[in-house]
């Protein structure tokens, strides 16, 4: 016996730092805590190839043009931001840009460049110059996941699991100690010093998507389970242009592809965005996704379509990756107009953190999609999210490194609850109902009575779910569903007024009088959803606001 439990029915494995997710966060978190003489252990349920970041079809924005400068990318997060993202935090993160490139570069990454040989750079919706670097046109995620997978590969002091699925964080004394791991039917503990949530990404809790399969909010939901208070869950970005075929896969249609000037237009061949917003097909992603939805609504189509024949240059050139796509449903890019629609693009809350990725649980860290740092406020500037996990990845790797204090043991490994009643429930049609609730009432335009009705479901079948779940990877995932959802309505509930990719249409104006703050969530002793709001302030005092309410 060891710490309480039997260590032969659960084996412990021992590491210094334990890393959630293998995307560009937890890699360059990974990396960097190993650069610092940590033992590491990056643990990820699904192939690099699988993660969000090999998706990221447009790039990361950095300072790198002449033209441009960190003052003018600081205004444009900051105007996006809708009034909710954190100066400092923007500063920090931007003024980083440039050496994140360089490093990068340094690890072997092949970045598009001009004849001249300086790095190509495209312009995306929200930024007043061009500064998007990117990769094989629009592969800029598997460029970067190719580098970084390499570069653990090299590294000695990494060990890189994959289909290890996490199923809970281990808590003792109020400290991060581990996590217990599921590999296929074995169960896993892992003992560390400190952890790393990188496992973000909620997309597949809406039924129309650009994330891959694996974009579950499992981060999200192993801190709320935690007790990691979190932030601005209400926060859905949808990326107005997804490629839109019935029966097709979704596959993202890069805003790059509207930076180099293909316009929208409906089924009757109008260009609608020139007179919604002065920047028409370059406005911020929530005005565009919103202006597409109400020419469906108001032409009754199912999608509009995306015109490249206006771009400057051939456009199977400069998109080979989009091109391979629609050649396979009889699309040529360069003549005929592309059907899109919007689809949930990234998730802007998480866990709570300061700018080194410190959440209010000693021991824990969260990076990258998995969580909320400020920088994007209530809407994300296109293409800032990888430079955000790339910055911060690095800077939590290293601080969770110098972690010297060795934790604990638990005392015990909690067993999941054992079901009381068995409801023979079909996983499938659940997971289309959820994903449906979700795409109806808690998407681009939501309501009280949508939202009210969404919360209500959710915990129905949140219920039902814990009385008759097994112990499987697909059980757990479906649950992580539930819980990341239910955060996200509870929010979107609470945030009486319209900002960023939040809108109601029952309070359809914004109001920094009553809601210039963030909505903050985190777990009752008994399990519910608890809230408050308040100006934002590191995390540990967070859970000191008063005011904190039970939601159901």
């Amino acid at each position: 016996m060891l710490g309480g439990f039997d260590a032969r029915r659960t084996p412990i494995l021992q590491t210094d730092v334990l890393v959630i997710g293998a995307g560009i966060a937890g890699g360059t978190a990974a990396l960097a805590a190993a650069r610092q003489g940590a033992s590491v252990l990056c643990v990820s349920k699904t192939p690099p190839s699988e993660a969000n970041t090999a998706w990221a079809k447009g790039g990361f924005a950095a300072v790198l043009a002449p033209d441009d400068s960190f003052r003018l990318h600081v205004e444009d997060t900051l105007r996006v931001g809708a009034g909710l993202s954190d100066p400092q935090v923007v500063e920090r993160i931007i003024r980083s840009g440039p050496d994140t490139y360089d490093w990068f570069c340094d690890l072997g990454a092949r970045f598009d460049r001009m004849r001249s040989g300086q790095v190509a750079l495209g312009r995306e919706g929200g930024h007043s110059v061009h500064r998007v670097v990117h990769a094989n046109g629009d592969a800029t995620g598997i460029e970067i996941e190719r580098v970084l997978t390499q570069s653990l590969a090299n590294e000695e002091d990494v060990i890189v699991r994959i289909g290890a699925f996490v199923r809970d964080l281990l808590i003792e004394d109020g400290r991060c100690v581990g996590a217990v791991i599921l590999e296929g039917d074995v169960e896993l503990a892992v003992h560390a010093r400190s952890v790393i949530l990188a496992a973000g990404g909620a997309g597949q809790v809406y039924r129309e998507t650009t994330n891959p399969a694996g974009a579950c909010g499992d981060g999200t939901a192993l801190g709320f389970r935690a007790g990691a208070v979190l932030s601005d869950m209400e926060f859905v970005q949808f990326h107005p242009t997804v490629l839109y075929i019935a029966g097709a896969s979704r596959f993202l249609i890069s805003e790059v592809v509207r930076g180099a000037g293909a316009q929208l237009r409906d089924a009757a061949g109008q260009r609608f965005m020139v007179g919604v917003h002065r920047d028409a097909e370059l406005a911020p992603r929530d005005v565009v996704s919103r202006a597409i939805l109400d020419r469906m609504v108001a032409t009754g189509d199912t999608h509009v379509y995306l015109d490249l024949s206006t771009v400057d240059g051939d456009p199977h050139e400069l998109f080979p990756s989009i091109s391979r796509i629609c050649r396979a449903f009889d699309i040529d890019i360069a003549h005929d107009p592309v059907p899109v629609r919007p689809g949930a693009h990234y998730a802007i809350g998480g866990v709570r953190t300061d700018l080194e990725g410190r959440t209010s649980i000693e021991g824990l860290f969260a990076v990258g999609e998995a969580a909320a740092t400020a920088l994007h406020g209530a809407n994300r500037l296109a293409s800032n999210s990888l430079l955000e996990g790339a910055v911060l990845g690095r800077v939590a790797g290293e601080s969770a490194a110098a972690t010297t204090r060795a934790p604990s043991l638990p005392r015990r490994i909690p067993k999941p609850p054992e079901p009381d009643y068995a409801p023979q429930l079909q996983l499938d049609d659940l997971l289309y109902s959820l994903k449906s609730l979700m795409w109806r009432n808690v998407g681009l335009a939501r309501d009280e009575p949508g939202l009210e009705e969404a919360v209500h479901r959710l915990a129905l079948w949140n219920h039902y779910l814990l009385r008759a779940h097994g112990h499987d990877r697909r059980s757990y995932e479906l649950k992580n569903m539930l819980t990341t959802s239910s955060l996200i309505a509870s929010a979107a509930r609470s945030r009486t007024e319209s900002r960023g990719t939040h809108y109601r249409t029952d309070h359809a104006l914004r109001s920094d009088d009553s809601w210039c703050r963030h909505v903050f969530l985190c777990r009752s002793p008994e399990g519910a959803i608890e809230q408050t709001s308040g100006p934002l302030g590191p995390p540990s005092d967070v859970g000191s606001v008063q005011g904190l309410s039970d939601v159901e």
